[in-house]
């Protein structure tokens, strides 16, 4: 296993967020939700539009739900999570209606918000892309003005012992390019 090799002094939070699928069941303190999204709340955008949204399940008929819109491959490890999270952005400025270019930018770093914040907290994120926007838009009755980005898990670190043999192998926080290699000249 490669480990994560960082050139400079950065954030704890930053050095330690990884993306775990070993979840436990546990429920999260509700002061722990509402914080994380307080994170996200705070994040920069442009015209202060704030277009993020969430929809946060964590109760069992919500997560019922919202693990129904993953994938199989995610529902495998997410159905024990204790709090789902479906990321959405809204495409247009309130100010006067015209599109909003960076909704989506704005939107990602609100999510990064919230997972530093979550970490720092003692909590796990995971951000997934593997659902069905379809079904996540008629089950959660989704107008077109909104782009369905991601659905997140949030909880905390379980038994890496109850994965699929295939998800073990992947249990581990993964390499980064290096800065020469992100770094256009």
């Amino acid at each position: 296993m490669k480990k994560r090799e960082f050139n400079f002094e950065i954030m704890t939070q930053i050095k330690e967020r990884w993306s775990p699928r070993a979840f436990s069941s546990e429920k999260i303190e509700e002061e722990d939700i509402n914080a994380i999204l307080e994170a996200a709340r705070y994040a920069p955008s442009c015209f202060n539009e704030q277009p993020w949204r969430f929809i946060v399940a964590k109760e069992e008929v919500e997560l019922a739900k919202m693990l129904d819109i993953l994938t199989p491959q995610n529902q495998i490890w997410a159905k024990n999570a204790p709090v789902l999270l479906l990321i959405l952005s809204k495409k247009t400025f309130e100010l006067d209606g015209r599109e909003n270019y960076w909704n989506m930018f704005d939107t990602g770093t609100a999510w990064g918000y919230l997972s530093l914040e979550a970490q720092r907290r003692g909590l796990i994120t995971h951000a997934m892309g593997g659902f069905s926007k379809a079904k996540a838009s008629e089950a959660y009755n989704i107008s077109e003005q909104y782009t369905i980005i991601a659905v997140v898990a949030v909880g905390k670190y379980g038994n890496f012992n109850e994965l699929p043999d295939a998800l073990k192998e992947r249990e581990v926080p993964e390499t980064r390019k290096a800065l020469d290699e992100i770094i256009i000249k």
